[in-house]
């Protein structure tokens, strides 16, 4: 009975397996990511990113259709675009990096779905919004591990000075010039994984896979090895039970592996050892914060 309904979708049907395996790679890489994007206050980020490689895409597709290789770029172009535009703006003029963010966002997301609608009917819409994990080929799996090795590679070499600006950016700034270095390689890390989630999850999905795993490794650690650990682990949790529920339930992957996702953030809302509710509604020890 269990083994029907845990194992067997994978055991008999390769588009599973690749979709597993997809939803791996995202999991793996990802959620790390977004741990350090919420510790620099930069969840906004991430979100106008992931936005702002549509219109990008939309291009490439509007040049060669569904094409991994023009939508790839395309979408890179677009994402980083964004990212030091915005902090272009913000340095610059008198508007915050949230409002910059927010703008680049709204126009990005409104563009992007023009161009598409452009050429492509609905189910084409629907493809670069929201995905189609159970739809991935062998090129766009090399993609997505090529792109999780590539993060762990460099978030291993990034590690104590991405740590360092994280916690304190004027020590880090005091003892080294690699802040800035570190800021840029952080951000073309941010993109190119929101890349990879668009392939098999689309636009609008691609941002939840990296956020809500690390929201909720917040909630269960204080520990910066094991929150990033964590991260990673809900997330490859969340691809697995989410297709798992599509594939009895019928319904669509993507949609439903961030859904688990989300539940896995209500949880440790509530039940989270570090901050979550029920643990700061108990009463702490004398003299214990």
């Amino acid at each position: 009975m269990l083994h029907d309904f845990l194992i067997a979708p994978f055991t008999e049907f390769a588009f599973m397996r690749r979709a597993l395996a997809g939803s791996i790679a995202l999991a793996i890489a990802g959620p790390p990511l977004g741990v350090f994007l919420i510790l620099r206050r930069l969840a906004l980020t991430g979100d106008a990113v992931g936005h702002a490689i549509l219109p990008g895409a939309a291009l490439g597709y509007l040049a060669s259709g569904l094409s991994l290789g023009p939508m790839t770029i395309g979408g890179l172009v677009a994402g980083l675009i964004v990212a030091v535009g915005s902090g272009v703006v913000a340095r610059t003029t008198i508007l915050r990096e949230d409002a910059s963010l927010a703008a680049f966002y709204l126009i990005s997301l409104a563009l992007g779905v023009t161009i598409v609608s452009l050429r492509g009917s609905n189910i084409d819409l629907l493809h670069v919004l929201f995905g189609s994990v159970l739809a991935l080929d062998d090129a766009t799996l090399i993609l997505l591990a090529a792109i999780a090795s590539v993060t762990l590679a460099a978030l291993a070499a990034l590690y104590r000075p991405l740590v360092l600006e994280t916690v304190d950016a004027g020590f880090l700034a005091s003892v080294s010039r690699s802040g800035g270095v570190v800021q840029i390689a952080f951000l073309a890390l941010v993109v190119l994984n929101l890349v990879g989630g668009f392939q098999a999850l689309g636009t609008l999905l691609a941002v939840g896979m990296m956020m809500l795993p690390a929201a909720s490794a917040m909630l269960i650690t204080d520990d910066m090895t094991l929150m990033l650990a964590a991260a990673a682990a809900q997330g490859m949790l969340a691809g697995y039970a989410g297709l798992v529920i599509s594939f009895h339930a019928g319904l669509p992957s993507g949609p439903l592996i961030i859904l688990v996702a989300g539940i896995h953030y209500l949880l440790a809302l509530i039940f989270g050892p570090a901050g979550g509710l029920l643990r700061r509604l108990k009463p702490g020890r004398h003299l214990e914060a």
